[in-house]
């Protein structure tokens, strides 16, 4: 970072970690005001919001959607004061608010020596996941994979918040990498993917039905989990009342590289699914996922040898 977005983030940190110290009871208070500013004043981004979830669910009548619509902004003011909440607050805490009902999942997948991957999505609170349920010791790593922002000052704050309570962040250019350190150390890990983010088009090798939609998707989770072998799980986050969320671990396979390609990836989206379903105003759908259509894809561009190009141009 250069001397002005150090001050930025020195600044912005500052303030975050001010607000951090306030009781959750006391910072809901201050996300029912901040929904009022949203969502009344604001308008954050209510016309995609309501696109996306009028074409997720064409079966739901206009009165649900507006309701979703409505607990979807409550809940996001709260998981924007939640994750600020995490620069200070304390592991043992933190485990009160995010519980895990079946750890011994993960455990049993350390001690046979195999490393975990796990697969979610932006749904309920994904910053609160940090060593979710699992007993962290010198020879285990816990952390989730991160596509860096664009703003240092920002990318900066959000791996203070997301490596507070002993979660590591690695930006996903560099996952391999630190995997192999690990594997060489004969350090056991895992790392969770959050793989719904809609890829660029040149990252494209997938399209999977997923909530009325044909959805690109990424599929790098998978790729290194079958290169180094590794469980995969699929992490189910419910939130049973304000400030409480639990997780369950889903087998998806332990043996990711016996199965057909993608098929990870597509049994992912299809669990993802049904927990979006359950709740859907607990989903990001602040996110324009569906901006990339696989009608334009193909006309736009072709695979080759497994590679995204763009498509000659024919001129008369």
């Amino acid at each position: 970072m250069d001397k002005l977005q150090t001050l930025a983030y020195y600044l912005l940190y500052g303030v975050c970690y001010c607000i951090s110290l306030l009781p959750l009871k006391i910072l809901y208070v201050i996300s029912d005001g901040l929904f009022l500013i949203v969502y009344h004043l604001i308008r954050y981004r209510r016309q995609l919001v309501r696109q996306n979830l009028v074409s997720s669910f064409p079966e739901k009548s206009e009165q649900e959607i507006a309701g979703i619509e409505r607990k979807f902004y409550h809940w996001f003011c709260d998981y924007f004061l939640e994750s600020i909440k995490l620069l200070s607050i304390s592991e043992k805490t933190l485990r009160r608010h995010f519980s895990s009902t079946n750890p011994e999942l993960v455990e049993q997948c350390f001690a046979d020596g195999q490393d975990v991957a796990t697969f979610t999505g932006h749904y309920g609170n994904w910053e609160w996941m940090s060593c979710l349920g699992i007993d962290l010791r010198a020879d285990r790593v816990v952390g989730c994979i991160y596509h860096p922002l664009r703003n240092a000052a920002f990318d900066q704050l959000f791996k203070k918040i997301r490596s507070h309570v002993g979660g590591v962040p690695i930006p996903k250019k560099d996952i391999l990498r630190y995997l192999a350190d690990y594997n060489a150390r004969g350090i056991r890990s895992m790392f969770g993917y959050i793989g719904d983010q809609g890829p660029k088009w040149e990252n494209i090798h997938l399209w999977v039905p997923f909530l009325n939609h044909d959805t690109p998707v990424f599929t790098g989770g998978e790729r290194i989990a079958r290169k180094k072998k590794q469980a995969c799980l699929y992490l189910d986050i419910q939130r049973p009342r304000r400030g409480q969320y639990v997780g369950t671990y889903h087998l998806i396979t332990r043996e990711p590289q016996t199965l057909e390609e993608h098929e990870v990836t597509r049994r992912f989206f299809q669990l993802l699914e049904q927990s979006i379903q359950r709740q859907p105003e607990y989903y990001l759908w602040t996110h324009n996922r569906w901006k990339r259509t696989h009608e334009e894809f193909d006309r736009r561009f072709e695979v080759i040898n497994g590679k995204v190009h763009p498509r000659q141009t024919v001129t008369e």
